[in-house]
């Protein structure tokens, strides 16, 4: 796999994400946006795009915090989370950077589809992504794994035009049954065409290998080989206009 750093306008900040792809496949293929998670553009965030690009996708991961910036947790991540959430316009704009970034970078080399697009995002990166399909973004598929669901800008009648897939824990304290029951109702009202699945007793962070924190995140293994499995299943019908 081939993994290339690229640097590019993304908002107030220059964003320094990852293009990461099979250069032995020859054919275009559809394009992968990956939001990490509050961490940022770690080595782990890499590794993860490179496993779900494979041999069938071109994945970039996005940069939130400018110039790859990552730490290794609280309170750092947790300040930084706070300062991109208090501003959700600029947040909307570096997002959306990232996806254009990902579109031209595949299209430029001719390893690309740009005609079939799918964003992913983990945790801090779920509500990115959601708020990418919230802002209009020109995107097929968007899925938001264990996401903060509460968007400062709600979605407006015809404006999403992804297809949604949202994973979550019954029991994530992150976005609790308040929230669910808020998006759902704000993509009902948007005319979305989405859908969610939870998983009953499950915690933040259940695809996020290594996360113990009790009482907030664990990892559950069973849980995330399902999630991937049914990411790549929702993405190929989506591009196959099954959904």
């Amino acid at each position: 796999m081939v993994v290339e750093r690229i640097d590019y306008a993304a908002g107030s900040v220059v964003g320094r994400g990852a293009l990461v792809w099979n250069d032995k496949i020859e054919r275009p293929r559809p394009l992968l946006l990956v939001m990490p998670n509050w961490l940022g553009v770690t080595e782990a965030a890499i590794a993860r795009a490179a496993r779900m690009a494979g041999d069938d996708y071109i994945a970039f991961v996005g940069c939130m915090y400018g110039l790859g910036k990552t730490c290794d947790g609280p309170p750092t991540s947790k300040a930084w989370v706070e300062e991109i959430a208090s501003d959700p316009a600029e947040r909307r704009t570096r997002v959306n950077a990232a996806l254009d970034t990902l579109v031209a970078e595949g299209t430029r080399r001719g390893i690309g589809d740009p005609s079939k697009t799918a964003a992913i995002g983990f945790c801090f990166g779920g509500a990115n992504v959601l708020e990418l399909a919230r802002s209009g973004a020109d995107i097929d598929a968007v899925v938001c794994v264990h996401g903060d669901l509460a968007g400062a800008l709600p979605a407006r009648k015809g404006d999403i035009k992804a297809a949604l897939f949202i994973l979550h824990g019954t029991k994530d304290p992150v976005a609790p049954k308040a929230d669910r029951d808020a998006l759902e109702a704000e993509l009902d009202a948007a005319e979305a065409k989405w859908q969610m699945l939870n998983f009953g007793g499950l915690l933040h962070a259940f695809a996020e290998e290594g996360i113990n924190v009790p009482g907030i995140g664990v990892y559950d293994p069973g849980a995330a080989r399902q999630t991937y499995k049914m990411i790549d299943d929702f993405i190929g019908n989506v591009f196959a206009n099954r959904i």
